[in-house]
């Protein structure tokens, strides 16, 4: 296995024949650390193996911001605030 320091973190490389043996392994330290991994072709690399994160927002952050908040709900409502209809 091969070691070398990126900009921010340590990035591993390691074989195709390596990761073919201990693929599971390799999946695990990846979701656990969140660090990603190389898998290279004869010193190239082909892969690159990383943890899922979702870039869609949840249900709650879509909806955030979006609700109304009224200081007394029962308040008489003024004439102004009524939409005419024709």
């Amino acid at each position: 296995m091969n070691v070398t320091m990126g900009d921010i973190m340590a990035v591993k490389r390691v074989s195709k024949s390596e990761f073919k043996a201990k693929a599971l392994e390799y999946f695990r330290l990846v979701e656990s650390t969140g660090e990603h991994m190389i898998v290279t072709d004869h010193g190239k690399p082909v892969l690159e193996v990383r943890r899922y994160e979702s870039s869609s927002p949840t249900p709650l952050e879509e909806l955030r911001g979006s609700v109304l908040f009224y200081e007394d709900p029962l308040e008489p409502v003024g004439l102004e605030d009524w939409e005419m209809l024709p």
